[in-house]
């Protein structure tokens, strides 16, 4: 093995003990904000290792056909090593301002569909149920006025036929149909008067 290839190889796995890290720091940052329940941990843990492996065992055959030597597990832990020394607390800190700034936009996005959907969707039904309201006081307020207006032709009608139909035989069905009539015409009434 030349020794360009053992230099690309040493860097490769130190960039790869670095990246490890940083995964490592993402992890951690993040399921300590989010608290998955305890019995996924161990699942996340088994997964953050799988993806490890094979990141760093991708980036071994790309740099050297995955020969596997003392060196290779050397140049991992330095990368590990720099990147914890160097670079966590900068990555923790990043990841953190991500959350928070993840979260603002979540919390923006929130009150500008409440803003823009949710309060103008409330103030279209209070001002329909106003009108609806209205309207209904308004009709029965007619309604009132309507039938005050005809009540007295009513009776004067009543009044003036009432001899003619004396004499006259009325039919059982219209006996029965002006019987209905008045029965509803005082049925409106209690209803106008219970409303008003």
């Amino acid at each position: 093995m030349s020794l360009n290839v053992q230099f690309l190889t040493l860097s490769v796995m130190a960039g790869s003990g670095a990246f490890m890290g940083v995964l490592f720091d993402v992890y951690r940052v993040l399921s300590g904000q989010l608290r998955p329940p305890r019995w996924l941990v161990p699942l996340l843990d088994i997964g953050y290792w799988i993806v490890a492996t094979l990141v760093v065992f991708r980036l071994l055959l790309y740099s050297n056909d995955g020969q596997v030597r003392l060196y290779v597990f050397l140049a991992l832990l330095l990368g590990v090593w720099l990147y914890f020394r160097l670079f966590s607390r900068l990555t923790v800190r990043l990841v953190l301002f991500g959350i928070r700034l993840v979260k603002a936009l979540i919390r923006f996005a929130g009150k500008t569909v409440e803003f823009v959907v949710i309060k103008p969707i409330r103030l279209l039904y209070r001002i329909v149920i106003v009108l609806f309201g209205f309207l209904w006081a308004f009709t029965i307020f007619l309604g009132k006025i309507v039938l005050q207006l005809l009540y007295p032709f009513f009776v004067l009608g009543r009044f003036l036929l009432r001899p003619l139909l004396k004499r006259l035989k009325m039919p059982e069905w219209l006996r029965r149909l002006s019987a209905l009539c008045a029965r509803w015409v005082q049925a409106v009434k209690r209803l106008f008067r219970r409303n008003g």
